[in-house]
């Protein structure tokens, strides 16, 4: 039950009623009108803005118009009084008799409690990670990994058709690299002496397993032929073995995702050349020149004719070139037969989760789709993580042993676990820079968001364990018993949860979902400290069974809410701690 939805609707069915009785001009937009919590408690249980969004239209003061819709709504059930504040607002105060119902319905619902259809099944695809396929990923792709991941699951929950996708950058001049950095391994696991890697290889030990791989799978045969001819054996087996390590790293994480496309098939398939084709056949290519970047010219420019997207033409800053000198096809050409691809595929939501440095990328990816998709309508969203910074009690962390140069996503998951990673990387807007403590993030104190909120969900289960071994089964209750201010504060917490997720869903935001879990489990402990304090408070009260079974009752709906949402961030509900 969406108690602020059920409002929202309250309030606009009263309007429509007073547009259709000639009390107000037909046709006013309702779509503004909210239903929300109030800042200030006191003030209320909900909260609309009802009369001041749609005051102006309708040429009255928005006071006027409070007043009028206040009394109409004070005649909807479960409402006890009708308020008017500040320039309009309109503050609606329940029976108590309501509370229980929330309670009710989050038993009836359990694990499906604040699932809803806001997305009415849209099919959205949602791109996280990405990495090239170097090496194994560093703590830099762990924040976009989790939010990419939280995300996807979160639209789910509201109603999304979600498919989510990694795309493997398999085509270009870095994957060249990494074969040439993994023939050397393999020189040296046939005993060659290979000295220091080169500048411009890579270094990292991970690439010693594909030349061990290479050498017990050829031999010598590879050293016995050209360059051209072992390369692409060696880049296809550098490739797998590197994508097999960054899916290992992603499960550590408990990271599976649907699809993992390859950029190659794009070219393998004609897929880019087609793609290319469908642009110039719609006006959409031209030949034609650059002007050059502002500043220091970057080495390798040239003042050429080149074959370039109409990219200024759907909202980008610069057209874009398709070919390369030597007629090959830029990496910006694989990208919009990607696109192509996607929309090709049906999605009406492209969702691109990059790092901070590719905010460039933000025009190019919505002139690509608007291009396109033409007349049919594909949302292109893009969000953005900030970097991850790395401290040990205060310290900065820089280094990797395996790698040599970062710190790998598997490090950080080995040492503190992936449930801590994984709700801290989601405990700060991803647009925020972030500081992971290796020492704070496993600290036991309220300041451990993840501890507090785990501890939460531990101390309900404890409890309901107690109860279950007293022989009680909260099956006979009355919520109408919990009268205490502490109590009612956890339920009206409990009630917010559905709008919570919706809000979370329609902004992108995953980690409104882990501020929410933090203040749920404040409540709860809050409540807990004061049984401590007032024994008829306690959860258990043993010569009152009524009580006892309502409160244990109380708790299962907590535990729902708590275990709902950690399992949208992909943590772990521990039930011991």
């Amino acid at each position: 039950m969406n108690l602020f939805a059920h409002f929202q609707t309250a309030a606009r069915n009263e309007l429509s009623v007073m547009m259709a009785t000639g009390e107000l001009p037909p046709g006013l937009d309702l779509s503004r009108v909210t239903a929300e919590p109030p800042r200030d408690a006191t003030h209320g249980d909900v909260t609309t803005n009802a009369a001041m969004v749609v005051a102006k239209a309708a040429a009255m003061a928005p006071k006027v118009l409070a007043e009028i819709l206040a009394k109409r709504l004070a005649r909807q059930p479960d409402v006890l009084s009708a308020d008017v504040a500040g320039p309009g607002f309109i503050n609606l105060r329940l029976e108590d008799t309501f509370w229980p119902k929330i309670l009710d319905a989050i038993l009836a619902k359990g694990d499906h409690y604040g699932r809803s259809e806001l997305g009415k099944g849209i099919k959205s695809n949602v791109e996280y990670v990405s990495a090239n396929p170097t090496g194994p990923l560093h703590v830099g792709h762990c924040r976009g990994a989790v939010f990419g991941d939280a995300l996807a699951e979160l639209l789910k929950v509201t109603g999304y058709e979600v498919s989510k996708e990694y795309y493997i950058n398999d085509a270009g001049a870095q994957v060249d690299t990494v074969a040439r950095s993994a023939f050397l391994r393999y020189q040296e696991a046939l005993g060659t002496d290979i000295d220091e890697i080169p500048s411009g290889l890579y270094p990292g030990e991970y690439l010693i397993p594909v030349g061990q791989a290479l050498a017990a799978e050829h031999g010598k045969v590879l050293l016995t032929v050209t360059e051209e001819q072992w390369l692409p054996i060696v880049r296809n087996k550098a490739i797998a073995m590197m994508m097999d390590l960054i899916k290992n790293d992603l499960a550590s994480l408990k990271i599976h995702q649907d699809v993992f496309f390859s950029e190659k098939s794009l070219h393998d398939s004609g897929e880019v050349r087609d793609t290319v084709a469908d642009l110039r056949e719609h006006g959409h290519v031209f030949e034609g020149r650059l002007p050059p970047p502002k500043g220091e010219l970057p080495e390798g420019w040239e003042d050429r004719e080149q074959t370039l997207f109409r990219a200024t033409e759907f909202g980008d800053d610069i057209d874009r070139p398709l070919l390369k000198s030597d007629g090959s096809y830029t990496y910006f050409a694989s990208d919009v037969a990607y696109t192509r691809n996607k929309i090709q595929r049906g999605f009406k939501e492209l969702i691109y989760v990059l790092g901070a440095d590719h905010g460039g990328y933000v025009k190019r990816l919505e002139a690509v789709a608007s291009a396109i998709a033409g007349p049919r309508k594909v949302d292109v969203i893009v969000r953005l993580c900030q970097l991850v910074r790395l401290f040990r009690n205060g310290e900065p962390v820089r280094m990797s042993k395996r790698s040599g140069e970062f710190v790998t996503l598997r490090e950080v998951v080995d040492e503190v676990g992936a449930d801590v990673v994984r709700f801290m990387m989601l405990y700060r807007k991803n647009e925020a820079p972030l500081d992971f403590d290796f020492a704070k993030v496993t600290e036991q104190s309220k300041d451990n968001a993840v501890f507090y909120v785990q501890y939460a969900h531990a101390r309900v289960c404890s409890v309901l364990r107690n109860g279950a071994e007293l022989g009680r089964a909260p099956v006979n209750h009355d919520f109408l018993l919990l009268v205490d201010e502490a109590e009612r504060l956890v339920v009206r917490r409990l009630a917010e949860y559905p709008k919570m997720l919706e809000g979370a869903a329609l902004a992108h935001e995953p980690h409104r979902i882990s501020f929410y879990l933090y203040e749920l489990a404040s409540d709860f402990h809050s409540l807990w400290n004061k049984g401590k304090e007032s024994p008829q408070l306690r959860f258990i009260v043993k010569d009152d069974i009524i009580i006892t079974d309502t409160r244990l009752a109380f708790l299962r709906a907590i535990r729902y809410v708590l275990s709902n949402g950690l399992r949208i961030l992909g943590v772990n509900p521990v039930e011991e701690m």
